[in-house]
């Protein structure tokens, strides 16, 4: 994920949206690589909402998982694909302030390789979509 700068923080607390780009396979198959998002900054998150924090150990790295579950002394997150790894079952519960904002949009980009009616077609039907609270991430962590 992009590193968000002191401007970029700004401007959150003034306009409460913004962009971001997936990288990695942590979120597949709701997110891929290549992604882009529409994140609501400082939006009130609840468990299944998929989230953009600062990572707890290198916060110049920004990550996006499924907020899991409220835990004393902040979230647990999880990764929608479980053999990527690299959320809570790796570095334990994020702390509050570190939640950075809540995701509503995905919009995949065109590929180059998309020149067919019938491939842009396709394309336009699936590029943009809502990203739905899911709580299978809680049912994945009960079962852990």
């Amino acid at each position: 994920m992009p590193e968000l700068s002191q401007e970029t923080e700004r401007r959150a607390a003034v306009v409460p949206f913004g962009l971001a780009e997936v990288t990695g396979p942590s979120m597949v198959p709701t997110l891929h690589h290549g992604d882009r998002l529409l994140v609501q900054y400082g939006a009130r998150v609840r468990p299944g909402d998929v989230v953009v924090l600062r990572h707890p150990f290198q916060q110049d790295l920004l990550v996006v998982k499924r907020a899991a579950e409220r835990r004393e002394g902040g979230w647990w997150v999880l990764g929608d694909n479980a053999y990527a790894g690299g959320d809570s079952t790796d570095y334990g519960t994020v702390p509050e302030e570190l939640v950075l904002g809540k995701v509503w949009l995905r919009y995949r980009p065109r590929k180059e390789g998309q020149r067919s009616p019938l491939a842009l077609a396709r394309w336009a039907l699936s590029a943009a979509r809502p990203v739905f609270t899911d709580r299978s991430a809680s049912r994945r962590l009960r079962a852990r």
